[in-house]
């Protein structure tokens, strides 16, 4: 009599497995940007530098200025998510959709003019300094996030926002439960944009005394020392895609879970 067949086992190594390899894949930037400082810090420490040199690049005059560029970056894209999400949802009302065009046509204004010409305006009608610089950049930035907003609310089902409001919801309930979770994953990639506009446009603002890695930037190429200006570029990259990342981490993370792909 033949042995009854041995009951299917469910396989779950492979699932644990894809899940750490996505867990690698997620940490396979940050581990590299790591690496690509160390090597750098540890290349400065090779050369043979000059009293100027020294000064430009010690370790507590780098931290401050990149320091200064982290805060120029994240506090004017906090400023225009703040204001450009709220015009945007405003412009998306029924009584203020004509004027949808305008408030793009305006906003387009700021990235129109080139960024150095915008920091030079504000700069010549408010003065100089890092608020000044911040302005400059939530002005400059503002497009992306203004127009994705418009763009995610607008697509949203109106069936939706209908069977919203049949199902008692007032209109503040449904733009808060319906249209901005369907809306989110178009207005985070605004940010995001928005983010990177800043974060290489931020390095203008040594040009108003906003401080930030430009500082660097700037000192290498007036003082003629190509190490002093290879210091501030790489910071600057490595700053940029660690932001990035990281931006790209908080989107994975808000996005409405059944719109995961």
């Amino acid at each position: 009599m033949a042995a009854p067949p041995a009951p299917a086992t469910v396989e779950t190594a492979p699932t644990a497995s894809s899940g750490a390899r996505r867990v690698l894949a997620g940490l396979a930037l940050p581990i590299s940007l790591a690496i690509v400082t160390a090597l750098l810090l540890l290349w400065l420490a090779a050369q043979p530098l000059d009293s100027i040199e020294r000064r430009q690049l010690d370790l507590g005059v780098l931290a401050r200025r990149l320091v200064e560029h982290l805060e120029l970056t994240l506090l004017s894209t906090a400023i225009v998510v703040a204001l450009a999400v709220a015009l945007g949802i405003a412009l998306t009302r029924p009584r203020l959709r004509p004027l949808a065009p305008l408030g793009v046509a305006v906003a387009n204004i700021g990235q129109a003019v080139p960024s150095i010409g915008l920091l030079v305006l504000i700069a010549i009608v408010a003065g100089i300094g890092p608020d000044k610089a911040i302005l400059a950049l939530v002005a400059y930035s503002f497009l992306p996030i203004l127009r994705n907003t418009l763009v995610g609310l607008g697509g949203v089902d109106r069936s939706l926002i209908e069977a919203g409001r049949g199902m008692g919801m007032s209109v503040w309930q449904t733009l808060r439960r319906v249209e901005l979770p369907l809306a989110v994953p178009v207005i985070l990639a605004g940010v995001r944009t928005a983010l990177a506009i800043n974060v290489g446009t931020a390095t203008l603002a040594t040009f108003v005394d906003g401080g930030g890695l430009g500082d660097t930037i700037t000192a290498g190429i007036r003082l003629g020392r190509e190490t002093v200006l290879v210091a501030g570029a790489a910071l600057t990259a490595v700053l940029a895609l660690a932001l990035d990342w990281a931006a790209g981490w908080i989107e994975s993370a808000l996005r409405p879970r059944g719109l995961d792909p």
